[in-house]
């Protein structure tokens, strides 16, 4: 029994209003609720985002999806038996996340991770972009990726691949100064290549980025126009990653963090699925701008 997809990602910030006009003119992403946060719809979920006032600019949690009560009940067991202490959720909580059952548990650097199953479909209201993003790419491919900076790569690894059940697509050796080099993981629990991707090394957020994608390459252009004219400072120019092959462009959120808008990524077949490494992240393009 594994992890099915990314659901569902909290973030505290500092600044909630300005996140909620960059998420919503920017990313293009549905605002619905202000129950202590701002919620932000991606499909016909009730919602994928929560934006909680707070002051690490930061992820809060991660919410994974599981398909039942079973396969929760497996994790769980799974977990304790790792010697992770795990919560059973309140009935307030489990309102708030607008799903049937959770259960919670920290990873191995402090993390919340909160991991659920039935999560409510508001199909009588369809999702309604107000900048015009015709919708993302989701389904059983979850919310999107998310990349974590880790301490402790090696426990990461446990928790996330051994006890979660992600299995690893590949790894990147990124350069990150002159003479130093370290070896990202990425990790999938569907088709999409990466849900989860490792950083390891202590970073000043642990949200490195989480990724966005849609269904043309138009809709990646429109959004980077939107950010260049809203001032949205533009991390990484537009280019094609070179292992799950994305046309993406990055920008820099109000709160520090940045969010990946991508295009055309490759699926994983896990019966056809061999590990590769790659010495670069891009094939092309991807570029920081220089100032």
């Amino acid at each position: 029994m594994t992890i099915g997809s990314l659901g569902y990602l909290g973030l505290k910030v500092k600044d909630p209003g300005a996140f909620e006009t960059f998420a919503t003119h920017i990313l293009g992403l549905m605002p619905v609720g202000r129950d202590g946060a701002i919620r932000f719809r991606l499909d016909e979920l009730g919602w994928r985002i929560a934006v909680e006032q707070g002051e690490v600019d930061d992820v809060a949690y991660l919410g994974f999806e599981v398909s039942g009560g079973a396969e929760l009940e497996d994790i769980r067991k799974r977990l304790q038996e790792a010697g992770v202490e795990v919560e059973v959720s309140t009935k307030e909580l489990i309102s708030a996340r607008e799903v049937v059952d959770l259960i919670s548990c920290k990873d191995p650097d402090g993390l919340t991770i909160e991991i659920f199953y039935g999560p409510t479909l508001r199909t009588e209201t369809p999702f309604a972009s107000p900048a015009g993003v015709s919708g993302f790419v989701t389904g059983t491919q979850g919310l999107g990726h998310v990349v974590l900076s880790t301490k402790a790569v090696a426990a990461a690894r446990r928790f996330y691949q051994d006890l979660l059940g992600f299995r690893l697509s590949d790894t990147i050796r990124m350069r990150m100064g002159r003479d130093l080099f370290v070896d990202m993981e990425f990790f999938h629990c569907n088709p999409r290549h990466h849900t989860l991707a490792l950083i390891p090394m202590s970073m000043p957020k642990r949200l490195h980025h989480f990724m966005l994608q849609v269904s043309s390459l138009d809709a990646v252009g429109f959004a980077l126009e939107r950010a260049q004219a809203a001032k949205s400072p533009i991390t990484m120019t537009l280019g094609r990653h070179t292992n799950d092959r994305m046309v993406s462009f990055y920008t820099r959120t109000p709160a520090g963090f940045e969010v990946e808008f991508g295009f055309d990524a490759i699926e994983v077949d896990d019966a056809t699925w061999r590990v590769t490494r790659h010495d670069r992240g891009s094939s092309w393009g991807h570029k920081r701008p220089v100032n």
